[in-house]
């Protein structure tokens, strides 16, 4: 009997991977509404999940799997999207528009994705009709497997902090803006955290608003992790009388490298170690600023928080430390060109990041993309890729591309500008599965623009002023060109990446900046491998229908689904263990 029982606990172990290396499934309700914050002062309506805004931070380890129930409890509809996310071979989990069919108001649907092959700070937010602009964002942590040692000694503690400009006027409303041609302006403030600045001046600054208090310990180092979540604006960030060590961005481990200060752009993440090792005569200043703009014009536009040791002997006070030079683009650029890849350091592999040589490998597609400000196209106020301004289908493109409907989409997104009129249209760029794919930026606007590829970490090779040429090609960085999913564009310069088009699905290439993407500029990357479509992950049971597939939409009534009495499979496997583990006790005996 003894010998029976053991051998149903092997089969049982091995079921659920206990000991083997099974990868565990970590679960999450999530609830989307509007609640009444105010970031400035002033009361307004913003968008929080679970009651919070920012929303919840999702802490989790390298190839865990991810279950999140969301309910959309907004009056409209609703995709979160996780920003910097590879989701492997499963763009259905992408939550942008040409993935995914939208949450209707009132219903639920539910993430799964595995964070495969990761590491790093990244975050999520809502993805449609403007609404990252009344909130909904929140952090995502992806810690390192205990096998992979950090390329750092542990931290003291860890924080998150999210640089935002922010505006009174709703995203339902800037969004009426944007539609009639109207620019969004001067922010009403930046926030960290969701909350307003600190009084540093008291004939900018009205008195009584909330601010962010971070308390710390003396001799303590901390690793801050900063995301720009913002509308439009790049912001500086730094903390008074302390080094930035600057340790991962997005996913990459990067050389080690103190800054004083750190330009973040819309989208991007950071990874700094702070050592608090200042005197504590008074507290210190957080502080993040606009870039790029006039600063007497935006002085009230400035975020400021509270950095406050134990020991701290009083408030912080004065000036706050100083920023760059108001458009000092090259000292950005710089900056910007100083982040490499730290080659030699493990990420979520244990093999060093450096052991994949990009820089020989051969490209076989090249794309320059050009931008333009917003124009008038048919009558409405456009932005545009390469002439083309991308209108989102009824179907996504995703579900048209599984149901072989003809019509959707087209494969012929232009691979340079055509003399030709801007117009409308839902065009692709048709990818070559596991081809190395070459991508140049070109900004015609005046301002930073800020592209994200989702589904990849590309390299960024090079950037310059000017206009970008194939003798460009020579500046290129081949060796430790750091790997992000975010980078900047600066006004009248090229930014160039190169990207591995290894992960099957359809990849949204969006401007982070969204004013700029909610009028059109944006594209999808369409990669099929032509062999094997067992490559992607299958389409989900729970698929929410819309489009032209709307007749297969059954009813959500009953799909309601709670996750909050089983917050992992680990948990509710282990009950199962121990009771088998007593019932063999018990044969033994």
């Amino acid at each position: 009997m003894p010998s029976s029982c053991l051998f149903k606990l092997v089969i049982f172990l091995c079921s659920l991977g206990f000991g083997l290396g099974a990868d565990p499934y970590v679960f999450y309700d999530w609830t989307v509404s509007y609640i009444t914050a105010s970031p400035l002062g002033v009361k307004q309506q913003v968008i929080g999940i679970n009651g919070q805004f920012p929303g919840p931070i999702l802490n989790v380890t390298t190839n865990w799997n991810v279950v999140i129930n969301v309910k959309n409890n907004l009056d409209e509809p609703l995709l979160l999207t996780w920003n910097g996310i590879q989701n492997r071979k499963n763009s259905w989990q992408d939550g942008v528009s040409g993935t995914n069919c939208p949450i209707h108001a009132g219903w639920n649907w539910t993430y799964e994705f595995q964070v495969k092959d990761q590491i790093g700070s990244f975050f999520y937010f809502p993805s449609l009709n403007f609404q990252r602009a009344s909130g909904g964002y929140g952090g995502i942590t992806i810690n390192n497997r205990n096998v992979i040692p950090l390329p750092f000694t542990v931290p003291d503690g860890d924080i998150t902090l999210f640089i935002t400009d922010w505006y009174t006027k709703s995203h339902k409303d800037l969004r009426k803006d944007v539609d009639s041609g109207t620019s969004l302006g001067i922010p009403d403030g930046v926030l960290i955290n969701g909350i307003g600045p600190f009084r540093f001046d008291q004939g900018l600054i009205a008195g009584g608003n909330s601010f962010l208090t971070v308390n710390v310990e003396p001799g303590k180092t901390y690793r801050f992790r900063v995301h720009n979540v913002g509308i439009a604006t790049s912001l500086n960030f730094r903390i008074q009388n302390h080094n930035l060590l600057l340790v991962e961005t997005e996913g990459s481990y990067t050389v080690q490298q103190n800054y004083a200060n750190m330009d973040i752009h819309v989208g991007q993440s950071f990874s700094f170690l702070v050592t608090m090792d200042q005197n504590a005569t008074s507290d210190y200043y957080i502080v993040a600023s606009p870039r790029f703009v006039n600063s007497s014009s935006w002085a009230k536009a400035i975020g400021v928080a509270i950095l406050h040791y134990s020991n701290s002997q009083g408030p912080a006070s004065g000036p706050l430390p100083d920023p760059p030079n108001d458009y000092d683009t090259y000292y950005s650029m710089n900056q910007a060109r100083s982040i490499r890849w730290n080659v030699s350091a493990g990420a979520a592999r244990p093999n060093p990041q450096g052991s994949f040589k990009y820089g020989e490998i051969t490209v076989t597609d090249v794309y320059v993309i050009l931008n333009r400000p917003a124009e008038l196209i048919n009558g409405k106020w456009r932005t545009t890729l390469n002439g083309i301004s991308y209108i989102p289908p009824s179907t996504p493109l995703k579900l048209a591309q599984q149901f072989n409907i003809s019509g959707v989409y087209k494969l012929d997104f232009p691979n340079k500008l055509m003399n030709r009129p801007a117009k409308v249209d839902t065009s692709l760029i048709n990818g070559t599965f596991k081809g190395f794919m070459e991508v140049i930026f070109q900004n015609n606007d005046t301002t930073v623009q800020n592209y994200h590829l989702d589904g990849y970490a590309f390299f960024i090779v090079g950037m310059d002023v000017g206009v970008w040429t194939e003798n460009s090609r020579s500046t290129y960085n081949k060796w430790d060109g750091v790997a992000r999913s975010t980078t900047q564009v600066f006004p009248g310069s090229w930014t160039a990446i190169l990207v591995v088009l290894d992960n099957a699905g359809i990849w949204n290439l969006r401007a982070q900046n969204l004013d700029s993407w909610y009028l059109g500029q944006e594209v999808y990357v369409s990669v099929v491998n032509p062999e094997f479509d067992g490559d992607e992950k299958s389409l989900p049971d729970n698929t929410i229908y819309c489009g032209l597939l709307s007749s297969l939409q059954k009813d959500q009534t009953q799909r309601g689904v709670k996750f909050s009495s089983a917050p992992s499979i680990t948990r509710s496997s282990t009950t199962i263990l121990l009771m088998l583990i007593i019932a063999c006790a018990a044969f033994i005996r």
